[in-house]
């Protein structure tokens, strides 16, 4: 057999709740946000931060905005101890920020807990223990009534220590650990036990803590069980219901939102989802999420160059360029189609208006992003993303004629290269292809009248010397034509011509395009020149180059 059987698992809990009400719900306030990067996210490094890292990761978390910062387990870890007292002592702790510690329901540990947090204004102190039966059997031989056991001891010692220090307003927090996998009935007794020690109040409140120590189950599941336990639990009006959610099946963040749809009130997670095994919930991602949904997140997140660029310092963890919100490539579009759709919003978007650009979720300048990381061209791209890049970078605005057939060079280029083609390569192949008004002819100069007609002169260079050609016509173009026609005595004809400024100014160049058919065949020319005029016969003169000299050899 092989050994990847899928017989030797079991299907995750199934909450029977047929009149559940999370599902007809929407998130409207931002949670209580928790960050445990110092404590969860440190212990699941292979190499723990050292001082100088927590510093300043605590001076970001701060700085976010974050109000509750888990910032160790000082009981169970000698630099975790030492950074605790260094926030109290030195006093980096703002008044409305306040620091939790975790602690296991031991009292010796407990005891050295509050000789950590000494001093402290106020603090969250967080006990927990297992309550699963596979914990229960396997690693505690406790049978239901020993764990509830433990944890009513630890809630009793949390007690006793924090009225050895009285000047400090203190916090209990309760987690049933392991509780995906705890039946629900157990873990209600088992907190309510805790809660009949602490005997919250709804002016000083206890917090419950969820954990989806290992998640066992689809993030819908675990809601059913949040709004279970909030339905059922007593004394609900005094309690903060909180979750902390892994990433196990890929679910954390989605598992924390339905439980606010649930009814938690409060998260627990960390930047950037780092965490144990497979990470937590991704507060960038869940606050996010809230705000692409007109949700203010209450977190500054303006600046998520600056956040990921910490984390992986402190951390030494990268992110994927594709990461959710705040990857490098996460509002880059390659494909031809998205490109296209992207730039046709961008140009009716306007700031009064609510956002609503097609593969944009959010406006990406809210994170600090610009135009510039949008659109990016290689060889998946299409005429609108080389099209985007020319206009934004070049204020060239081509007409849709001329898209295709660049998007067309474009491509061949990106896969003979192979890769990324940065928008200079790409003007580099319009200025080669298109702007063709040097050679074999050029424009030296023009002479036009506008009497009763435009009658026009024009001096046209060449290998073989000078030629100065005639024409007449309604407008400076037509003219032009005109006059090319009769010098060679062969089919010409204007199919289209657009031109616009770049820039603004009197100092504004102008840019012209035209499309030509001589004898069934098109082909396009461009040209860039201060004067309007010329600008347009230069272009003219681009496409009369583009076809081929032979053709305009005099007859």
């Amino acid at each position: 057999m092989s050994s990847f059987d899928h017989r030797r698992y079991r299907p995750g809990p199934v909450v029977h709740l047929p009149n559940r009400q999370w599902p007809n719900r929407t998130v409207q306030t931002a949670p209580a946000w928790t960050s445990v990067d110092l404590r969860d996210g440190n212990q699941a490094l292979m190499e723990p931060m050292g001082v100088t890292q927590k510093r300043r990761l605590w001076n970001l978390l701060v700085g976010m905005g974050f109000k509750e910062i888990e910032v160790g387990f000082p009981a169970a870890s000698q630099p975790d101890f030492d950074f605790v007292r260094w926030l109290i002592d030195e006093r980096q702790i703002p008044e409305d920020v306040t620091i939790q510690v975790l602690v296991q329901a031991r009292e010796d540990l407990i005891r050295k807990t509050f000789e950590a947090l000494r001093g402290v204004s106020r603090a969250i102190v967080h006990v927990y223990n297992s309550t699963s039966p596979a914990q229960r059997d396997w690693v505690f031989g406790q049978d239901r009534d020993g764990v509830k056991a433990i944890a009513r001891r630890g809630a009793e010692w949390v007690l006793a220590e924090s009225r050895r220090y009285p000047q400090t307003h203190w916090t209990f927090q309760y987690s049933p650990e392991s509780f995906t996998a705890t039946e629900l009935d157990y873990a209600l007794e088992v907190c309510e036990s805790v809660l009949d020690v602490w005997e919250p109040t709804p002016e000083r409140p206890s917090i419950i803590n969820l954990p989806a120590t290992v998640e066992v189950a689809s993030p819908n599941v675990f809601a059913d069980q949040v709004e279970y336990f909030s339905t059922h639990i007593g004394r609900r009006e005094a309690i903060v219901l909180s979750v902390h959610t892994h990433n196990d099946r890929g679910g954390a963040v989605a598992a924390a939102e339905l439980a606010l749809l649930a009814g938690a009130d409060r998260v627990e997670g960390t930047l950037l989802g780092n965490g144990e095994r497979t990470g937590n919930a991704d507060l960038l991602t869940l606050a996010m999420n809230l705000y692409s949904q007109g949700v203010d997140p209450r977190l500054d997140l303006s600046n998520p160059d600056e956040i990921v660029r910490v984390c992986n310092e402190c951390t030494g963890l990268p992110v994927h360029p594709r990461h959710p919100w705040v990857g490098e490539l996460v509002y880059t579009a390659f494909s031809g189609s998205h490109q296209d759709a992207i730039r046709k919003c961008l140009a009716r978007q306007t700031r009064e208006e609510p956002w609503q650009v097609a593969y944009l979720p959010i406006d990406p300048q809210d994170l600090g992003r610009n135009y510039e990381a949008v659109i990016r061209v290689n060889s998946q791209s299409g005429k609108g993303g080389v099209a985007f890049v020319l206009e934004r970078e070049y204020g060239l605005v081509l007409p849709r004629w001329m898209q295709v057939e660049m998007a067309r060079l474009v491509q061949k280029e990106t896969e003979t290269r192979g890769g990324e083609m940065d928008p200079a390569s790409i003007y580099a192949i319009f200025e080669r292809c298109f702007m063709t008004d040097r050679s074999p002819y050029r424009l030296i100069g023009y002479r036009l009248d506008r009497n009763d007609s435009d009658r026009i002169e024009v001096r046209i260079g060449s290998a073989a010397g000078e030629q100065i050609l005639h024409g007449a016509g309604q407008g400076a173009i037509a003219a032009y034509v005109d006059a090319w026609t009769r010098w060679s005595g062969r089919s010409l004809r204007i199919i289209d011509y657009q031109e616009h400024a770049i820039g603004a100014g009197t100092d504004a160049e102008a840019v012209a395009y035209v499309q030509l058919e001589m004898e069934g065949v098109r082909v396009a020319g461009a040209a860039i020149d201060r004067d309007t005029v010329a600008a347009s016969l230069r272009a003219v003169l681009a496409a009369l180059n583009r076809s081929g000299a032979e053709w305009m050899q005099a007859a």
